[in-house]
């Protein structure tokens, strides 16, 4: 008996030892051959649609191409932001780990060293979670020459400083990112000891911060009225104390509670591109002497680059909380719906929930990006809308069904299609509608209701094949028991390559049981013990399958006979409505 592992295919396996082969190429500085190792890798992973590793060969042909040619800077960065991008969206470690250290590397290049550390750093905690391609060494190594170089970093022209500032902050869209980084690159340029950064909360008359360099850098909040930020933020004036203890408008009391002693102070407001005051810099002790006049132009000219980025980084959250709060109400509006059909067809309550879960658990077997799992899970809850067209003498009949009711019950499924083709839905969720209409159709094209062949169905559409006839039989009704597991794996085995596409089938049965069981307990309203769950992540559904046909009782090992006992306890369990 085989207990369950996740293989790699070939193909994958091949493309990760060429990504090994190119990181060798990248450290040996031999550029060209490590591009042509990454395109070889990329093609394996595209033709697999192992979406995590195509974002690292991105990411890597950008550094290649950067580093082969400094001038391809922005056709470099463009290939860094979709690996970027595709990593946040497959949230995988190993990606996320190449995309933050690939930034950090263009960063300390372009002498970006403030940006270049925050990126080795979040690579740094990422090599701690998962190094399969062992870069942790090497990030501390360039995370501590980014720390000398910023040692001397203080020396640079104002100028270059600026240059460097504008370079950092303009394509960061994370407002926490941001404020780091503006505030140690100005601390750096004007060589202070210390920057905070103070945004302007309107609504709440407020300023804010995330940064207090060298101090606690949790979220700072206080009235827009107090300190020399809120003096600044009101008055439009900029403040230069040369003795902060000779100035009546500076508070002693945060010295007192912190320890620190406040000699010179340079507090200006940051204004966007229409002049409106945004917030406010807050420069502390000039490394040697006090503020210029210099010092003071350059803070103004950071802080036209600093008050556009900072905005445009606010803009975007908010689109990013109207995106959240519109996704919520299509979501609600997708449970809705699904609801709407439990509450006309009792017999079958909770199928499509079950559904959806299963069609989850079979798509991240496939590893499919996260984007696609949605989708499928959403066609998924969605799949049966169509009944509310089926007539309820139909609907909730308990018995076998007539010819001419089956024909009528098989018009749900064109139903579907023409209710959720009517609903708007964004390009990423028009696959949806496809998807929840395709449910029925077999893979040799004797299916309903188009009569869809192979690769015709939407891979979407061949999940929900198999999660939905899994439910259906696995489920107890009233007026009949669930299928025994054994009769119903098999009948997936027989029917793989002419209902199903058997590479799904091969997927949802090399699922670990614990993942199938947890679906079933949403039936009975019963919870798996943890204790329970550790021990059946170690066997597949095929494996059960095996026990069962393969192995005589009396071979089976204690470990085996247990595996069989809790599957046959949860699978069997009655409902707690029933007992």
């Amino acid at each position: 008996m085989s207990i369950k592992q996740n293989v790699k295919n070939e193909a994958v396996t091949k493309g990760e030892t060429l990504i090994k082969s190119a990181i060798e190429k990248l450290i040996g500085k031999n550029y060209p051959e490590g591009l042509i190792d990454i395109s070889k890798a990329q093609a394996l992973f595209k033709q697999e649609q192992s979406y995590g590793n195509i974002s690292i060969c991105l990411s890597l042909a950008g550094l290649f191409e950067y580093l082969a040619d400094k001038s391809k800077y922005l056709k470099a960065l463009t290939y860094i932001n979709d690996g970027k991008y595709l990593a946040d969206e497959t949230n995988s470690t190993s990606a996320k780990l190449i995309s933050e250290f690939t930034l950090a590397t263009m960063d300390f290049a372009e002498e970006n060293f403030a940006m270049a550390k925050l990126h080795y750093e979040k690579a740094l905690k990422h090599s701690e979670t998962k190094d399969e391609y062992k870069l942790n060494k090497l990030i501390k190594e360039r995370l501590q020459e980014v720390k000398e170089q910023k040692n001397v970093s203080g020396q640079r022209d104002p100028l270059v400083a600026l240059l460097k500032i504008g370079q950092a902050v303009s394509a960061e869209t994370d407002i926490d990112v941001l404020l780091k980084v503006i505030a140690e690159e100005t601390k750096s340029a004007i060589q202070a000891d210390r920057c905070s950064v103070f945004l302007y909360d309107r609504r709440n008359n407020e300023l804010w911060s995330k940064v207090a360099l060298g101090m606690d850098s949790s979220e700072i909040r206080f009235p827009a009225d107090k300190g020399l930020a809120g003096h600044v933020v009101k008055t439009g004036e900029t403040i230069n104390i040369k003795d902060a203890y000779l100035d009546n408008r500076f508070n002693k009391e945060i010295d007192l509670q912190t320890g620190y002693k406040t000699k010179t102070i340079l507090c200006m407001p940051i204004k966007n591109l229409n002049q409106d005051i945004i917030g406010a810099f807050q420069v502390l002790n000039k490394i040697n002497g006090t503020f210029t006049e210099e010092d003071e132009d350059l803070l103004v000219a950071i802080g036209s680059s600093a008050g556009i980025a900072l905005e445009n980084a606010q803009l975007f959250k908010k689109q990013q909380e109207m995106f959240i709060e519109q996704k919520q109400v299509f979501d609600s509006f997708i449970d809705t719906l699904a609801a709407s059909i439990d509450a006309r067809d009792k017999i079958t309550a909770g199928h499509s929930t079950r559904v959806r879960l299963y069609s989850g658990i079979i798509a991240r077997e496939l590893k499919l990006n996260n984007k696609l799992i949605e989708i499928i899970e959403k066609a998924a809850t969605l799949h049966d809308i169509g009944k509310i067209g089926i007539r309820d003498s139909v609907l909730q009949k308990e018995g076998k069904l007539t010819d001419e009711e089956y024909k009528h019950i098989q018009q749900h499924v064109e139903i579907t299609h023409n209710i959720l083709e009517k609903i708007h839905m964004s390009d990423d969720f028009k696959l949806v509608t496809e998807i929840a209409c395709s449910h029925h159709e077999k893979y040799d094209g004797t299916g309903y209701y188009r009569h869809l062949k192979g690769e015709e169905i939407t891979l979407g559409g061949r999940i929900l094949a198999v999660s939905d006839v899994f439910d259906a039989i696995t489920s107890k009704r009233h007026y009949r028991d669930k299928m025994p597991i054994i009769n119903v794996i098999e009948i997936l085995l027989k029917d793989s390559g002419s209902h199903f596409d058997k590479k799904i089938v091969d997927s949802f049965l090399s699922a670990s049981s614990d993942k199938i069981i947890e679906v079933f307990l949403t039936e009975n309203n019963m919870i798996l013990e943890k204790v329970h769950k550790e021990f059946l992540k170690q066997y597949s559904m095929m494996d059960l399958y095996n026990l069962f046909t393969k192995k005589s009782p009396e071979k089976l090992t204690a470990g085996e006979k247990t595996f069989l006992s809790l599957f046959d306890l949860y699978y069997t369990a009655k409902s707690t409505k029933e007992s």
